[in-house]
């Protein structure tokens, strides 16, 4: 395959996941505001999505230090062409690369971005309340899962799925990893809120984030136990969001596009994020620190992101500026 077409179905579907979540933080997030009541000021409640996705710096430039508020982060994070995390801009460019690889997708999937696009375009070109930001997210969000329904149904399972694979579980994985990492360092304002009512919150917004709340009530009858939600957002192999999850889906994607199966720096690269996780336990997790392991992870992540680019979109590498 290309290299054009490779980058174009690996960022196609970066792009698109990435914008899905970004609406289901907004969405827990908006939630939260009516559940915690006052418990939290407000800059203090939405100054961790700008962690999240690295973006506070530029929140600043944008609205020149004002401060943080709901309404100018969900702007921000919703339409604000100075922010190329943004809802709107990672839509856009999903579509735009997905464009490059119309004859590698099913019809359906192209129509589903398109009209994705089209109504989300319309939509976030107007002022965005707290009110309306709700039902644009639950659009988002829909349109993105009616894309991935339909890719799993329609697409050919071969190298052009292995690219849109490993697109799809390199961003869950990276933005797990900074969700949880944003929750043990920023959610929690004070350590004598450990095990309040404000505590479950936090702990049960970070699972509704990865849309893991009830999967997590199923296996686990003990309540949020910190240690409990690390070992299922870290090591549950049977979650579709979790790290070792998203580690499984990327060596299964690469075992379709490497051309040499003796030689493939990506493959190695993702099995030593996978070694990375099967050297620890959550005790072991806690022991080292959360933060810690998590960054060492992401560290990983990035490793893995050169080594495709590298292997595989070396040709238009250059040209592009990756956004981790």
């Amino acid at each position: 395959m290309l290299s054009r077409m490779a980058d174009a179905l690996f960022w196609m579907t970066r792009y698109l996941e990435r914008a899905g979540d970004t609406a289901r933080l907004l969405d827990v997030n908006l939630l939260q505001m009516l559940e915690a009541e006052d418990a939290i000021p407000e800059a203090a409640q939405w100054k961790p999505l700008l962690n999240i996705t690295s973006t506070e710096q530029v929140y600043r430039q944008c609205y020149d230090g004002a401060e943080i508020t709901a309404a100018r982060v969900l702007q921000f994070m919703t339409s604000e062409p100075g922010n190329p995390n943004a809802i709107r801009s990672s839509l856009r460019l999903a579509r735009e690369n997905a464009r490059v690889v119309r004859d590698r997708i099913s019809k359906e999937m192209w129509q589903a971005m398109n009209d994705t696009w089209l109504t989300l375009d319309r939509q976030l070109a107007r002022p965005l309340s707290p009110e309306s930001a709700a039902s644009i997210c639950a659009n988002v969000r829909n349109g993105v899962a009616r894309f991935h329904g339909l890719t799993v149904g329609t697409m050919m399972r071969g190298e052009a799925f292995g690219f849109y694979l490993l697109g799809l579980s390199l961003e869950r994985a990276d933005m797990t990893a900074r969700i949880l990492d944003v929750k043990y360092h920023l959610l929690l304002p004070d350590l004598s809120m450990v095990g309040s009512p404000l505590d479950y919150y936090q702990w049960a917004a970070l699972l509704k984030s990865l849309s893991g709340f009830e999967a997590y009530r199923r296996r686990y009858q003990t309540g949020l136990r910190p240690i409990d939600v690390a070992a299922f957002v870290v090591f549950e192999g049977d979650f579709p969001r979790s790290l070792r999850f998203a580690v499984d889906r990327m060596l299964q994607a690469l075992e379709e596009v490497a051309e040499d199966k003796r030689h493939c720096p990506s493959r190695d690269a993702a099995r030593g994020l996978l070694a990375f996780l099967e050297g620890h336990t959550p005790a072991t997790v806690f022991q080292l620190g959360l933060h810690e392991f998590l960054e060492a992870f992401l560290d990983l992540v990035a490793d893995l992101n050169q080594a495709l680019a590298a292997e595989f979109f070396e040709a238009v590498s250059a040209s592009r500026e990756v956004q981790a």
